[in-house]
């Protein structure tokens, strides 16, 4: 707790207050503005950051992740659109609300309960992540190669419904990662004689690229030909005055108490699992509220609970994920596979190790956390009844300031022209999987599992003198692959189950 009190004394500076402040305005605009992510404006913004204090440039950071996520709830409330993947779940009970005339009341339980489920993420991740990292000192070389196997593995569950484009993309980050010197003989390798190549694809140009710029060349080529869109937001229509009390009452707050703990629990379990999302633990918090409550005829009709439900989920999953990334060195979604770098480039290394040695980092983070959900909560309420001016934002003037914000950041990261070029290629693979409909989780797991497998795999067979069966005699080890074959048999256990059900 005194390690706590002290990190909140270095975050509560006026100059890491002012830039934590601005991350969260970023991110509302950017979760408001359908078709922007959390992950494409934290890959832009990391470089930005770079020649800022560590508090200072986290602070921009998180604040636009936190604010993000719930402010995608905003147009899924008042459009019928997801701001962000997250918010898909929200439109489900959010808009029908909308057309009860109760706009307020669902703009404000999307302020409310998405505060209340980041919270909960944050004290669970205050809760365990330090004996997860604990836990996680004892592990080896063996060890190490068997978790990051598995969380390889979770391409299966992130690839949507096409598990072999999920694979396809998981071999192409694997190929980009090979890119540069062995780890182990130090000797280029797949450089193509270039020497700016040598250390390997840099990271956050590439995610730039992929999230930022391929979104952009994806929505430029997709809209082009399209009318224009005429309908303007609910809120707009009616006057932001008729939006009607937006705070839950005594009654509504006890009705949707357990949808609330559901929500939240779910939300922090998805979170920790390697390479899901807010998106997938949104819709699954909405499910699960669904079965357990006695109005399910009301969910999918404007039933607050459910719309309680996805937004405590959604946020709450990022304590989940926080605590995989920090913890174990493996991203929990892709915002935090991003934030890996980030921490890098602070001179941070996500992993076990950073909680021995690095400990006041870590509750830096949390006090970082902990303050961005309490500024949009404080901030939501009054963005969100005049959220319809940036939802009607010209889409060219959007492109053009990602591209701007794209090319400056990756130049500026090592000030070579190279890594524009990198999120140049970057940005057309990103169209391309957009484009064909891969799913770009499996891709984000190869380039920051690839590395880790590889060269622990390569340390565990050097200590065992080249005897494989290291990986099954020990017991972490020999559990973590038992989980990778589980996770890599269950599509087809469940297509075989689905046939014999058909």
């Amino acid at each position: 707790m005194e390690a706590l009190l002290v990190a909140f004394q270095q975050v509560l500076q006026p100059q890491v207050l002012l830039y934590l402040i601005l991350g969260t305005v970023l991110g509302l605009a950017v979760g408001t503005l359908p078709g922007l992510t959390a992950t494409m404006a934290v890959a832009i913004l990391t470089p930005l950051t770079f020649w800022l204090p560590p508090e200072s440039g986290l602070g921009v950071l998180i604040g636009v992740w936190n604010a993000s996520i719930f402010a995608g709830g905003i147009s899924a409330v008042l459009l019928n659109i997801p701001g962000t993947p997250a918010s898909i779940a929200s439109t489900f009970d959010g808009h029908p609300l909308v057309k009860k005339d109760q706009a307020g009341l669902a703009l404000g339980i999307n302020v409310l309960y998405s505060a209340i489920g980041g919270l909960f993420g944050i004290l669970i991740f205050l809760i365990a992540a330090f004996p997860l990292a604990r836990f996680a000192l004892s592990f080896g070389p063996a060890e190490y190669f068997a978790l990051g196997l598995f969380g390889l593995s979770m391409m299966i569950a992130v690839s949507g419904t096409s598990v072999v484009k999920g694979l396809i993309a998981g071999f192409i980050g694997l190929a980009l990662s090979l890119v540069g010197l062995d780890p182990m003989l130090a000797t280029p390798r797949f450089n193509l004689g270039s020497t700016q190549l040598i250390t390997g694809l840099s990271f956050i140009p590439l995610m730039i690229g992929i999230f930022g710029l391929g979104e952009v060349f994806y929505q430029m080529v997709t809209t082009l030909g399209q009318p224009q869109e005429q309908t303007k937001p609910q809120g707009e229509r009616k006057g932001f005055s008729s939006l009607g009390r937006m705070l839950v009452n005594a009654k509504e707050f006890v009705q949707t108490l357990p949808a609330t703990i559901i929500g939240s629990v779910t939300g922090v379990v998805i979170g920790a699992i390697p390479g899901s999302g807010a998106d997938i633990a949104s819709l699954i918090g909405w499910e699960f509220s669904r079965r357990t409550s006695k109005r399910k005829e009301e969910y999918g009709k404007g039933s607050i609970e459910g719309l309680a439900a996805t937004c405590t989920a959604n946020n709450s999953c990022l304590g989940g994920a926080l605590t995989t990334m920090m913890a174990l060195g493996i991203p929990g979604d892709a915002v935090t596979a991003v934030l890996i770098g980030s921490f890098m480039m602070y001179g941070v290394q996500p992993g076990p190790a950073m909680f021995r040695d690095k400990s006041d980092f870590v509750f830096m983070v949390i006090g970082l956390m902990i303050l961005a959900n309490l500024f949009f909560l404080a901030t939501g309420f009054i963005f969100s009844r005049f959220a319809g001016g940036f939802i009607l934002l010209p889409k060219p003037i959007m492109w053009s300031t990602i591209l701007i914000l794209s090319l400056v950041g990756s130049f500026s990261l090592n000030n070579r022209l190279f890594d524009v070029w990198v999120a140049f290629l970057g940005g057309i693979l990103g169209f391309l999987f957009r484009r064909y409909q891969f799913p770009l989780g499996p891709i984000i797991l190869a380039l920051i599992l690839g590395p880790i497998v590889e060269r622990n795999f390569r340390t565990a067979l050097i200590i065992s003198h080249g005897n494989p069966a290291i990986f099954l005699t020990r017991p972490i080890s020999l559990i973590f692959i038992l989980g990778t074959a589980l996770a890599l048999a269950s599509p087809l256990f469940l297509r075989k189950k689905r046939g014999q059900k058909e």
